[in-house]
């Protein structure tokens, strides 16, 4: 409620006649000539008492207007402040409502600048492991085992050559003993032949990262599992959280060296750029 509002309701309910003094020196003029006792004729007091009487009529009236007025005043003032308490009401409530709308923004802003700020520094990371990372050292050379069993197998041979294998006692054999033991050393010969070469494989677990939290990890890892070639064979997977919700998708594959590179493998899945932002080696051992 305004000043002026509060001064005009504490006007309207004082009853104060503001003319009396007026009134008053007008009746003791008159009662001081009634007391003189002055001659005049009849005719010239007659309209002198006729217009003191119109005049306290039309201060009577004046009076009672300017009171009425005055309620009227007070009248309206009530149903002002009544209308306008609501509407202050409403006003401070959508004032409130605003208030929390720019805070609950200002929180938004602070926790979508800190995920900025974290990303930023997992990116770093990222790119300092990359750079640490030495790729051509990861997939090993190709053993080449088939030199050194030759070399040992020869060596057999000559060792089973020395060997007497029917135990005979003198250094002249029969032809019989002769057949038999060039029979024998053939089906030696024959089944170390038929031995199968060995294969060298690794064993790779592989870091798959999405861009966000709303990729959809399963669709990613159905993805990385379509991705197929001889000598790749898909492991177990898990999900490992990192940080705000996300999560790397941790996944294990047997390769052969001599099918397979590491360097292929990895621009593969990172090929798939919907779903993957970086893909990191995380454990490489030979089986």
């Amino acid at each position: 409620m305004t000043t002026a509002t509060m001064a005009t309701v504490a006007l309207a309910k004082e009853k104060i006649w503001f003319d009396k003094p007026s009134y008053d020196k007008a009746e003791r003029q008159y009662f001081e000539k009634m007391a003189k006792g002055t001659q005049q004729s009849t005719c010239p007091i007659l309209p002198a008492v006729g217009s003191l009487a119109n005049e306290v009529a039309k201060a009577r009236q004046h009076i009672k207007q300017s009171l009425q007025c005055m309620d009227d005043i007070a009248v309206l003032a009530h149903i002002a402040n009544q209308d306008v308490t609501p509407h202050v009401v409403k006003l401070e409530k959508e004032n409130q409502d605003l208030r929390n709308i720019v805070q609950d923004l200002k929180s938004t802003v602070e926790k979508l600048m800190q995920r900025v700020k974290v990303f930023e520094t997992l990116e770093q990371r990222i790119e300092s492991l990359e750079m640490r990372i030495p790729y051509k050292a990861i997939c090993p050379a190709k053993p080449e085992p088939e030199e050194s069993e030759q070399k040992q197998g020869k060596e057999k041979d000559d060792n089973d050559e020395d060997i007497d294998l029917f135990g005979s006692d003198s250094e002249g054999e029969d032809a019989e003993a002769a057949k038999i033991r060039e029979e024998r050393l053939a089906a030696y010969a024959a089944k170390k032949s038929k031995k199968p070469a060995l294969i060298a494989k690794s064993n790779i677990i592989l870091d798959v990262k999405p861009w966000d939290d709303e990729t959809d990890m399963k669709e990613m890892e159905n993805e990385v599992r379509k991705i197929e070639t001889d000598g790749l064979i898909w492991g177990a997977s898990k999900l490992v959280p990192l940080a705000f919700g996300i999560h790397k998708l941790q996944i294990s594959c047997v390769v052969e060296d001599d099918k397979v590179s590491v360097d292929w493998l990895t621009e593969q899945i990172q090929e798939l750029e919907d779903y993957v932002q970086s893909v990191d080696i995380a454990a490489f051992n030979k089986v």
